[in-house]
């Protein structure tokens, strides 16, 4: 392990973890030699690794960025990761300082690791909880401490719907986000594909995920597109249609110069509710 924490009771460092992972490729510490070898080992076959992190965490902060700047001041961030560099609250927070930020992660050892990293940041939470239990999430009594549900939210799904299976149905599950939410609250949404990548790169990514906590499940994009039935895209950058994009065009001054080849594995959009 990279750092002096306790292994958390429920954490198995023995098998790779998508969470541990995502932060292993940002630059963090929290992670085990189990996490390096599964990420070395997707390096092996994806060049563009990085890149495909830094993409999504730059929409991440492009689209946390404009919410604030169009008014929202809530933020529910579902399957996190850890918060280390470019978060949620710190592009929330840098546009309108009273923005309150709720942070969810069903990993313990995150979860732990997340809430000693923010304990002197003002409101802003971090608690335990199942993406695929948004009831649970939303009545948190420290989401409804902090949150006022008679106000717009944004619910924040950065690169995580790909860890749930058509079986567990994310249509549903992103259904049940928006549904309790007041109109002018907002989608922002990012998920991998396999549109643009060969299809034995993808085999081979599937089976590295095949041994980690959570399976990879690659989607279309009229698959990525259902997401925000009942919603309304915004414009990606300026002069662009309502559509959902590749990762690295979403907020760009320039899209011409922003497309990338990990750009390309993952679709987003930003989405308000009417």
């Amino acid at each position: 392990m990279a750092t002096d924490t306790p292994v958390p009771p429920g954490v198995d460092p023995t098998k790779p973890n998508v969470g541990r992972m995502y932060d292993l490729v940002l630059g963090g510490t929290n992670y085990f030699e189990a996490d390096v070898k599964a990420v070395e080992a997707i390096r092996q076959f994806v060049p563009e690794t990085e890149d495909i992190v830094w993409a999504n965490r730059g929409f991440l902060q492009r689209a946390t960025k404009w919410l604030a700047e169009h008014g929202i001041r809530q933020f529910i961030d579902v399957g996190a990761g850890l918060p280390t560099r470019n978060n949620t609250h710190e592009a929330a927070q840098a546009v309108a300082p009273d923005a309150r930020v709720v942070y969810v992660d069903i990993d313990p050892m995150i979860v732990a690791h997340g809430r000693d990293l923010l304990k002197d940041t003002p409101h802003t939470v971090f608690i335990q909880g199942d993406l695929r239990a948004p009831d649970g999430i939303l009545s948190h009594p420290e989401v409804r401490e902090l949150i006022d549900f008679d106000e717009p939210v944004a619910i924040v799904l950065a690169a995580v719907l790909h860890f749930v299976s058509d079986d567990d149905d994310p249509w549903g599950l992103v259904d049940r986000y928006m549904a309790p939410l007041v109109s002018g609250s907002y989608l922002a949404l990012s998920h991998a594909t396999y549109d643009r990548i060969h299809p034995e790169v993808i085999e081979r990514f599937r089976r590295v995920y095949d041994n980690a906590n959570e399976q990879a499940h690659f989607r279309s994009k009229p698959d990525v597109e259902r997401f925000f039935d009942g919603l309304e895209i915004v414009p990606p950058y300026d002069g662009a249609p309502p559509v959902v994009t590749f990762s690295g065009l979403w907020g760009a001054e320039e899209p011409a110069d922003a497309d990338s080849d990990g750009s390309r594995w993952i679709y987003c959009a930003v989405a308000r509710k009417p």
